[in-house]
Parts: structure tokens; C-alpha cells; sequence
């Protein structure tokens, strides 16, 4: 886990890491990638019309989860609560994408892979917003 390993050099941390936030930093950025990834590939795809709303929410899942990442990334001063916030966005990206990607998943192998993707960082996000206070 790079942000783990990157976090707990930070002065603010004193060694003293919430794995289950480092964890859901790693997801994000992973989940980011799958997504930009996928979109692209949809893009590419014959039947690109059909495939519309998951792009967006490809997109949109991108962009929420680099946020995330970069929020969560933060320990200088605090604010957990724009944190939690985030990670709660962040989720519910990644459960729509999922669901999307899912409908998509047997004709697009680029689709199923981003959906686990999109799972696994839900999951990241729901444990680390729980991890929080």
C-alpha cells in the first residue's frame, strides 16, 4: 500500500496510519483508472450509443474518486468532516458505476474488470468513512 507506506512519513502522523483510510486512498486512485480506462474503451466500442451512460458514469466516478484520493491524502490540520463527505460521494459513485459497468460486463471485458474495481473501492470508502471521526 503506497499511500500507507507514503503517510506514515508525514510529521502530522508520527507513524500512527489509519490503514483503513491508507487502503481506500489506494482504491480511488485505482478505481480512477479503471474508470478513465473503461470510458475510453466504451468510446472505442461499435455500439458506442448504447454504451452512453456508462462513459458518464465512468467519468464522473473518475473524477469523484481522484478527489477522494486527494482529500483523504491530506493530514495537514483537519477536516474530517469534508473527508467523510467525500468518501460518502465517493461510494455511491462507485456503486452507480458498478451497477452500470455490471450491465455491460459480459459483451466488454473492460467493463467487469471496472466494476470490481468500482466494488472494491466502495468497499474501501464505506470501511474508511466508518474509520473516521
Amino acid at each position: 500500500m503506497h499511500a500507507q507506506e507514503m503517510i506514515s512519513t508525514h510529521p502530522h502522523v508520527r507513524g500512527s496510519v489509519n490503514t483503513a483510510l491508507a487502503r481506500c486512498i489506494d482504491e480511488c486512485y485505482d478505481c480512477a483508472q479503471s474508470c478513465v480506462i473503461c470510458a475510453d474503451a466504451c468510446l472505442g466500442e461499435e455500439m458506442v450509443q448504447s454504451l452512453l451512460q456508462c462513459i458518464r458514469l465512468n467519468q464522473d466516478c473518475a473524477d469523484i474518486c481522484t478527489a477522494a484520493g486527494a482529500v483523504a491524502s491530506r493530514r495537514t490540520g483537519s477536516n474530517e468532516g469534508v473527508i467523510r463527505l467525500t468518501l460518502q460521494a465517493c461510494a455511491e459513485a462507485c456503486r452507480l458505476c458498478a451497477e452500470e459497468c455490471e450491465r455491460h460486463a459480459d459483451m466488454h471485458e473492460h467493463c467487469r474488470i471496472c466494476a470490481e474495481s468500482c466494488r472494491r473501492c466502495e468497499e474501501a470508502c464505506n470501511a474508511a468513512f466508518q474509520s473516521v471521526q
